[in-house]
Formats: structure tokens, sequence, C-alpha cells
């Protein structure tokens, strides 16, 4: 709410309860934020395949990217917070260097062929939406991946999976992961730039709320 008001409109707030209600609720929702330990619950589940793969099936065009149902562990890689080693253009191929950056995602999903042990042409990058981050911060981050990714590059593989061929990918596609705390602008601006999102509600374990309340006592 305002800091400010003069008298007069005090009274009329007071005398229009419904106006007040009405800017009582929107400065609430103003405040409204996801909290950071549901964010970094979320990370750390989407950092592994089959937490990764629940989430797809809430987007079927990508689950259908997936090579195998049957060997989730063996049709993708999750790298949270991934690193590309992008490679710098030079006049001759002695002189190319190669410059490591990290992305701006939360995580990045490489699709493998469990048969070959190959990664396939599809690249997923997952956005979650961070504690007091706007519409405009989300969307830049991944405009920030397209610019970066739209040279040549090749992957930073997790040590289990250096030996799969680590060049970069024919397409790459963002899912955005939000909260019901996420303002709604933010869902619009979303559906207006035609990329996908998938609502996301964190639920406690009541096991595990009863293990906190032993530890706690």
């Amino acid at each position: 709410m305002p800091q400010q008001f003069t008298l007069n409109s005090i009274k009329f707030l007071i005398s229009n309860k419904f106006v007040l209600t009405e800017i009582l609720k929107n400065s609430q929702l103003d405040n409204m934020t996801c909290k950071k330990s549901d964010y970094e619950q979320l990370l750390a589940e989407y950092s592994n395949p089959l937490s990764a793969i629940a989430l797809l099936k809430q987007y079927r065009p990508y689950l259908e990217a997936v090579p195998s149902l049957r060997r989730p562990e063996e049709s993708l890689i999750t790298i949270p917070f991934p690193i590309v080693r992008l490679r710098q253009p030079a006049s001759s191929l002695a002189d190319k260097t190669t410059e490591a950056r990290m992305l701006p995602c939360e995580v990045a999903i490489l699709m493998c062929d469990p048969e070959w042990k190959i990664k396939t042409g599809i690249e997923i990058f997952i956005f979650i939406h961070r504690p007091d981050e706007d519409f405009s911060d989300l969307l830049r981050r991944w405009r920030q991946i397209q610019v970066w990714l739209d040279k040549d590059y090749e992957w930073v593989m997790p040590p289990r999976y250096k030996h799969i061929f680590s060049e970069g990918a024919n397409a790459i596609h963002p899912l955005f992961v939000t909260f019901p705390e996420t303002p709604d602008r933010i869902k619009k601006g979303l559906q207006g730039a035609n990329l996908p999102f998938v609502p996301q509600v964190i639920t406690v374990d009541k096991e595990e709320i009863a293990s906190l309340t032993r530890e706690n006592v």
C-alpha cells in the first residue's frame, strides 16, 4: 500500500471497503515470491534423471524426444549449472581457442542413445523461477543462452560421461518451471513469447515433518 495518504483519501478508503480490499490484495500479490528453499528443492530434484523425466512428462513434446523411457538413466544426462566451451573464431585452425561459460539455466538435459552411447541432437534447458526474479530477468537468461550457443560449442561433461561425444546440438529448447507464488505477469509473458512452462507445487512429506519434529523435541 502507498506510504502517504491525504486525510480525504483515508476517509474515502474507510468508506469504500471494496477499494481498500483490492488495494490490500494487490499489495500482497506484489510481495509474493517463491521461497529459496522451494527453488533449491526443485534444483536438487531435477538434477536427477528420473525426476527430470517426471518433469518432461508434463510437457509431452519434450517427453517424446527421450530416446528410451524403458532405460531413462541411459537416455538422458542432467547437468545442473552446466558449463560449455565456446569456440572462438580464428584466422586459422591452429589459432582456434575456447572459452568456458556457465550457462544461466538451472539444469541442462542432454539426450543420449542408450544403445550407441552417443548424444543425440536435442538439448533442453530448465529454467526455475528464482526468488525475486521478474519476467525480464527470466527471459534474458534464455536469450543469453540462445546468443552464446549460436556459435560452435562443446559440453564440459560430468566425469561419468567423459566418453560421450560432447559437441553442440542441432536444436536447443527451453522449459520454464513456475511456482504458485510466481506473478501472473511472468506466466502471461511466457505465454506471449510462446515459451513452455509447467507449474510446480512443493509438497512436504508427512514423514519428513514427523522426523523434524522428533529432532526438535
